[in-house]
């Protein structure tokens, strides 16, 4: 059957078009029930069970299936994806309307659908001939698509009776709107709300943590205390951002004072600022990451950044009055030129809330069912969660999700999500830590794995079309002890003319992860590898990142070449690109690399390759270093795992080897080289990485520790910045400048992917090169394999496609590769912490030489330098407990 809707639509030239949309609806939809004699039976993917007991509801003892409307599914995802909830409908409308609404409830749904044992049914109720509806004259969106849903609820109802007359199913419709549970009683329909219906399984009272407590907006008010003012309207908002009343931005809450909040303001270069925000009124619940409307204060109201750490560790969740006395330790006297432009929270554009890890702080009230849950990340406000299971949580981490932010309230609502397991075990804090960073962890889908070379798998004449062969060349690859994902391999030989050819060679991974398909979206989803201490997330699967693509010695791979040829002073005199196929002959650890090259014994072909590329890099570095390339440093520490207990039973700085820097010398050198290539060829295309340079206030706390100790640090220019921190030497003082180094790390920017048409300045400052790009490790960062796939088809080796070219679509990757970036490295930091906790655990009291990095009015922040640890170590208060060092994992 065929519907039709004809409208006339005026052109941008005055014309009048005629568009006709067609409607196409069918009788052969199946209601998903299996054996339904009315439908045929037959159906794809996963179907609903033929008498579903269980759950067993004391609302509706007979057996039935729950249809949930578009809010149910919005706002109860946490209590659909229980296991406990199983045979649920999903409507086509619904789907479609919470796909508009919200990206991420719709992917969970998706794949809740996609998870037999669950047994949810997509029904396309839009297209069936017995359940679409038209709009009525006078009646909205959204009242059309409540009577769909009913209508489709009446069709099961009525359709399921003819399965089984004597003990026929029922469908039962769940959905929060009264009006519409009034409605669907008065057709005939069994409702009722999703916390009725959840709060008549007796057999599973947990799911009622999960239940979202959403109260309405007029009856928040109940004790009538307001503590915070009314968020404007997103229409007024939007009226004041463009007059210039309001300015909108990204609410970044502080780690170190959670009474204190910055907001960098979204807009045209020139206008770019950050504004504090002081003071729990000003914040005016906003949590951090959202993106809100500001109002800046009169100047004469601006404040400065705090220099006190405060941390939220009040019991009585309403003692405001305190809250206002902490507030006043904030304000104290200070030069006007430390003044910044200061602003209170206006209303909400948008939230970004997401699932928090964290510990239930158990309420003093016996039998209370009302506790506050802290949050892992410091950033995040306590939430106000109700619990039956206060108890069985205490000492547990868990997930809390936030439901609302009522203005009489000092903390937002939220409900208990899912219990992770005991606060310090191994898998329950990497858990945490993965999902507190936003680390896509979980096992490689089987839609992923399809596309996965078959084994045995060996290269074949198809496979060196445009490749050159080059398994007779000398080369070897060198590594961390312990790396099965290796990337890279290198060559050095002298030619008959007497120059040099040295060669990088990376692992071809994009002949095996092509455009488009179930592998390559996942890879660009996750981004990169997660390097944890004991355990790595891959970004490919392990065939690939362990086997396959991995240049392991005495096996052919396949590679990506960069073959320079030089003179002995490092100078380039040819430069070329090539597929191509190697055999590494040794893959070495960096301490063995050193040793044959130390080991005046050693003269075979691989010592010398080695020898050779090590001098060459020497000299790399120097003319690096000369053109103002930036040598910082951060304190890293390397763990020794037990083997049975993969516990730590050492720690220790990374110790860094001449080896270390030849690698790296020749990784930077490819990347250049690469750069310069592919920008060459895709002028508007090509995924770079720039690093910006710092904006000069940004280097103020190292200009002032530096003048603390007599030291002057010219900031002007990457070299005054390098040669200043060259003179920065104390002889009574060996370590300082290591520190300075380490707080000249902190003054930098960000390194980022861009998409060269979206950009015009391209220069890394760090390295001090003009041009910039990642191609040493694909199996490892995603960026990588969009370089090679750009640079082959530069060099003819490979076709394009059009993704490939579209720097709308690269500019999106590049924010996505950035995000994953920047959370992979918290990930690895916050591992650390945990690792270095963990072995201290079993250590008693150890005292160490620590260095004072910050003071703070009521603190200071030291660093250990043996164990690379930083933290926050409080002064002591009369009547107060003792100082303790407070660890921060992500500096």
């Amino acid at each position: 059957m065929l519907k039709s809707k004809t409208f006339l639509k005026k052109t941008r030239a005055g014309g009048v078009m005629k568009i006709v949309r067609e409607h196409y609806l069918r009788d052969d939809i199946g209601c998903g029930a299996p054996g339904c004699a009315a439908c045929g039976g037959a159906h794809e993917g996963p179907v609903l069970e033929p008498q579903p007991l269980d759950p067993a509801s004391s609302l509706c003892p007979r057996p039935h299936y729950l249809l949930p409307d578009t809010n149910v599914l919005l706002h109860q995802i946490d209590v659909l994806e229980d296991p406990a909830i199983r045979n649920v409908i999903v409507l086509q409308t619904v789907l479609q309307e919470v796909r508009n609404r919200s990206a991420p409830v719709y992917k969970r749904i998706r794949d809740v659908t996609n998870n037999q044992e669950k047994h949810f049914y997509t029904f396309t109720n839009e297209h069936h001939r017995e359940t679409y509806v038209e709009q009525e004259q006078g009646e909205n969106a959204n009242d059309r698509n409540d009577r769909a849903i009913r209508v489709a609820a009446k069709w099961y109802n009525e359709h399921l009776k003819k399965m089984s007359a004597e003990n026929h199913l029922q469908v039962i419709f769940i959905t929060n709107d009264r009006k519409n549970k009034e409605k669907a009683i008065e057709e005939g329909i069994p409702a009722f709300t999703c916390e009725e219906y959840v709060k008549s399984l007796t057999a599973n009272p947990e799911l009622i943590d999960r239940l979202a407590c959403l109260s309405e907006e007029g009856n928040e008010i109940e004790n009538g205390r307001i503590i915070f003012s009314e968020h404007l309207p997103l229409s007024k908002l939007q009226q004041g951002i463009k007059s210039g009343t309001y300015l909108q931005g990204t609410f970044r809450a502080s780690r170190e004072n959670y009474l204190e909040a910055t907001v960098w303001v979204h807009g045209d270069t020139e206008e770019d600022k950050e504004i504090i925000l002081q003071g729990l009124k000003h914040l005016n619940r906003a949590v951090h990451e959202d993106i809100v409307a500001i109002e800046l204060l009169p100047k004469n109201q601006w404040v400065a950044p705090s220099s006190v750490v405060l941390h939220d560790e009040g019991q009585n969740e309403d003692d405001v009055e305190k809250e206002e006395e902490r507030e006043r330790i904030l304000k104290t006297a200070v030069s006007e030129k430390m003044l910044k432009p200061t602003g209170r929270v206006v209303g909400i554009i948008k939230r970004n809330w997401r699932p928090y890890c964290g510990m239930l702080s158990k309420s003093d009230i016996k039998e209370s069912r009302r506790h506050l849950f802290t949050p892992a990340d410091r950033r995040i406000p306590r939430i106000r969660i109700e619990t039956r299971q206060a108890s069985a949580l205490e000492g547990r981490r868990i997930i809390v999700a936030i439901d609302g932010w009522p203005r009489n309230s000092r903390y937002p609502n939220g409900h208990f999500v899912k219990n992770l397991g005991e606060v310090g075990e191994k898998e329950t804090e990497t858990e945490v830590l993965l999902l507190e960073h936003d680390v896509p962890h979980q096992p490689f889908s089987q839609a992923v794995l399809s596309f996965l070379p078959k084994m045995p798998w060996s290269i074949t004449e198809k496979d060196m079309k445009n490749r050159e062969d080059l398994r007779h060349l000398c080369v070897c690859s060198v590594d961390p002890p312990g790396c099965t994902d290796i990337d890279d391999a290198l060559h050095c030989r002298e030619l008959e003319n007497g120059n040099l050819e040295v060669g990088v060679h990376i692992a071809d991974v994009s002949h095996f992860i092509r455009p488009g398909n179930a592998l390559d979206q996942e890879s660009a989803r996750r981004g990169t590898t997660v390097y944890l201490c004991e355990k790595r997330i891959d970004m490919v699967p392990e065939l690939l990142s362990s086997n396959l693509c991995s240049l392991r010695c005495n096996v052919d791979r396949l590679a990506f070449s960069c073959i320079w040829e030089m003179n002995h002073d490092a100078e380039i005199l040819k430069v070329r690109f090539t597929k191509s196929v190697i055999n590494s002959k040794a893959s070495l650890t960096y301490a063995e690399a050193q040793m044959r090259i130390d080991s005046a014994a050693m003269n075979d072909d691989i010592t010398t390759s080695l020898r050779g590329l090590n001098k060459l890099a020497k000299i790399l570095k120097k003319r690096r270093i000369e053109k103002g390339a930036l040598t910082l440093s951060s304190p890293e520490v390397r763990f020794h795992m037990d083997s049975e207990t993969h516990d730590p039973i050492d720690l220790q700085t990374k110790e860094l080897r001449e080896t270390n820097s030849m690698v790296e010398e020749f990784m930077l050198l490819a990347n250049i080289s690469v750069a310069k290539k592919i920008h060459e060829e895709f002028s508007e295309h090509a995924l770079l990485r720039k690093h910006p340079a710092p904006p000069p206030s940004n280097y103020e706390i190292l200009v002032k520790a530096a003048k603390s100790k007599n030291l002057e640090i010219k900031t002007d220019t990457a070299k005054s910045l390098a040669d200043s921190l060259d003179r920065a030497d104390s002889p009574t003082f060996p370590y300082l400048n290591t520190l300075l180094r380490i707080l000249a790390t902190r003054c930098m920017m960000q390194a980022v992917y861009f998409c060269s048409g979206m950009d015009n300045d391209f220069h890394h400052y760090g390295l001090a090169s003009p041009i910039y790009t990642h191609f040493t490790s694909p199996i490892r960062r995603y960026a990588d394999i969009i370089v090679h796939r750009l640079l082959a088809v530069a060099i003819g080796a490979d076709c394009t496609y059009p993704e490939l070219t579209d720097k709308h679509k690269l500019a999106d990757l590049c924010k996505n590769l950035n995000f994953r970036h920047k959370m992979a490295q918290y990930a690895q930091r916050a591992s650390v912490a945990f690792h270095t906790q963990l072995f201290f655990k079993s250590k008693g009291i150890v005292s160490e030489e620590a260095y004072i990095l910050f003071v703070r009015k009521n603190a200071i922040v030291v660093l250990i330098p043996k164990y690379g640890l930083e933290g926050t170590v409080f002064f002591e208060e009369k009547d107060k407990p003792k100082p303790k060092l407070i660890y921060d994992d992500e500096v």
